[in-house]
């Protein structure tokens, strides 16, 4: 049955080649040329989250990291090494963390499940949710996940631009603007929860008032 299936996202890659180049000719040509995206997507490994197909972009107009919860730390070399790439190299313009309601592990982190091994990386949820448990706790039950998926990315927006790549890209006037979105899985929509910055100074004013719009909305 496996091999079956395997064998069919082989079929399915080359109906959708050959597709591509019966509409539009030398797409795959141009491709190779380069890559020059103005987006990056960071976002969770969800299989139903995907970037392309939500933002209606197409291959090499996004750059795409992905890992479990959305989360950004210092101490992934493998996301800050992706961040660097695409701020130094490709110069994107626009920057987007993007979560999702219904995530499984943000809804570990909240519950305080233990899973296994991913349990390390979700401790970086779980001290969002500590951060803002005063906030949590304020909110009727049924809200609480949609709200710590919110505040997670709002997080996480903060902690990108507080990376030495995106301090040193706004420090020699580079134009780069992070974003904080939400996507719903039950009705295909992004949310901007508004946590947009160019620089230092206007994430801070960002933050703050994202953070007053979560309570607000879900209380």
């Amino acid at each position: 049955m496996t091999s079956t299936s395997l064998r069919d996202l082989f079929e399915h890659n080359r109906e959708w080649a050959a597709r591509m180049e019966r509409e539009r000719p030398g797409f795959f040509t141009s491709l190779v040329k380069q890559q020059s995206p103005r987006y990056m997507w960071i976002g969770c490994s969800d299989s139903r989250v995907p970037a392309n197909q939500i933002t209606g972009l197409e291959p090499g107009e996004v750059f795409v990291h992905r890992n479990i919860a959305n989360v950004v730390v210092p101490t992934d070399l493998n996301c800050l090494s992706t961040i660097q790439f695409a701020v130094d190299q490709l110069k994107i313009k626009h920057l987007m963390v993007v979560g999702h309601y219904g995530c499984g592990g943000v809804q570990a982190a909240l519950e305080g499940a233990r899973i296994g091994l991913v349990d390390n990386w979700l401790q970086h949820v779980k001290d969002v949710c500590g951060k803002h448990r005063a906030l949590l706790d304020g909110l009727p039950q049924e809200q609480r996940l949609a709200a710590l998926c919110e505040l997670n990315v709002i997080e996480q927006v903060a902690n990108v631009a507080h990376t030495t790549v995106v301090q040193d890209a706004w420090s020699r006037g580079q134009t780069l603007i992070l974003h904080g979105w939400v996507y719903g899985v039950s009705d295909g929509l992004l949310k901007d929860l508004e946590v947009s910055a160019d620089g230092s100074e206007s994430l801070a004013t960002a933050y703050r008032e994202a953070v007053a719009e979560v309570a607000t909305r879900r209380s």
